[in-house]
C-alpha cells in the first residue's frame, strides 16, 4: 500500500470588511496600486486582471464603504484625462501593504511550526472515524497467517500489544493487509469477557488483555467496566450486572479482557 503524504503547508489571504461587508482582498487593493502606478482604470482592471466593469463595480463599492472616493478622474493625461489615487486611497493602499508584511511574516512563522501538525492531523482524522465498535485499537499488522477458510491477522499497537484477528480472504486482499500496514482492531465492548482470577486457567480465545479496572458503572440490567491496559490504553466492556457483582469489581483490582479472533473487526484508516 502506498505510504501517504502528510505534508502540510500553511497558507492565507488578508482581506477587510467593513460592519460585515467585504471591502477589499488582494484583488481590490491590486487594483488601486496599479491605478496609482499607470493612472487609468481600463489598463489597471487588464493588469489585475478583471473586466473594466468589474474594476468599476469594485470602486464604487469601496468609495461607497468608505464613505468618501478612493479614486477620482482627472482632467488631462493620456486620451484626455486619467484617474488617480485621492490621498485617503492612497492611505488605505499604504497601510493595506504595510498589514500585508506583517500578515506574510506570521504566515511565515506559522508556516516554519507545521511540521509538527502533520501527524496531529493525521491524529485528527483517526479520531473523526465512526463505529458502532467501542474499542478501537490503532496498529500496525505484524504478520498474516494463510488460513483454508479464514486468514489470521495479528496487529500490534503502538503499546506493544498484539491483537489477534480473522478475516476472510477477499476481506484481506480488499484491505491490503500486509506486515506494515497501519490497521484498526475494532472489538464490540458486548464481546469483552472479564476474568479476574486466571493463574491456573485456560481460555480459547486467542485476545487476553491483562489490565487494572478503573471504572465500575453498573445497571440495572449490564455494567460497564473500563481496564486500564498501560501505557494511556485501555478496553471497556459490557457484562451482566449479576456477572458484575459475582467478580465483586472495584477500583484498582487486576482484571483480564477476553475475546476471540472471530469478535475482532479490521479496518483501515482512509
Amino acid at each position: 500500500m502506498p505510504q501517504q503524504d502528510n505534508t502540510i503547508t500553511v497558507q492565507g489571504s488578508l482581506w477587510m470588511t467593513v460592519d460585515g461587508q467585504h471591502f477589499g482582498g488582494d484583488d481590490r487593493m491590486r487594483l488601486l496600486a496599479c491605478i496609482a502606478d499607470c493612472g487609468s482604470i481600463s489598463q489597471a482592471a487588464k493588469a489585475v486582471p478583471m473586466s473594466y466593469k468589474t474594476a468599476w463595480d469594485a470602486i464604487d463599492a469601496m468609495n461607497t464603504l468608505a464613505g468618501e472616493p478612493l479614486v477620482a478622474r482627472v482632467a488631462g493625461g493620456k486620451g484626455g484625462g486619467g484617474t488617480r489615487l485621492t490621498a485617503r486611497g492612497q492611505q488605505l493602499l499604504d497601510n493595506y501593504l504595510t498589514l500585508q508584511r506583517e500578515h506574510q511574516a506570521f504566515m511565515r512563522q506559522l508556516a516554519a511550526q507545521a511540521g509538527g501538525l502533520a501527524d496531529d492531523y493525521v491524529l485528527i482524522r483517526r479520531m473523526a472515524m465512526k463505529s458502532s465498535a467501542r474499542n478501537q485499537f490503532l496498529g500496525k499488522v505484524l504478520s498474516v497467517k494463510d488460513g483454508v477458510v479464514n486468514d489470521e491477522v495479528t496487529l500490534q499497537t503502538a503499546t506493544g500489544l498484539h491483537i489477534v484477528a480473522t478475516v476472510t480472504r477477499d476481506s484481506r486482499d480488499s484491505l491490503g493487509l500486509a506486515p506494515g500496514v497501519e490497521a484498526f482492531a475494532m472489538v464490540k465492548a458486548s464481546s469483552i469477557i472479564l476474568a479476574t482470577d486466571t493463574a491456573n486457567a485456560r481460555f480459547s480465545a486467542r485476545n487476553q488483555l491483562a489490565g487494572t479496572v478503573t471504572r465500575v458503572l453498573p445497571g440495572a440490567v449490564s455494567t460497564e467496566v473500563t481496564l486500564a491496559l498501560g501505557g494511556g490504553a485501555s478496553v471497556a466492556a459490557i457484562i451482566t450486572h449479576d456477572s458484575g457483582e459475582a467478580l465483586a469489581l472495584q477500583p484498582g483490582q487486576p482484571a483480564v479482557a477476553l475475546f476471540k479472533a472471530s469478535s475482532v473487526i479490521v479496518a483501515i484508516p482512509a
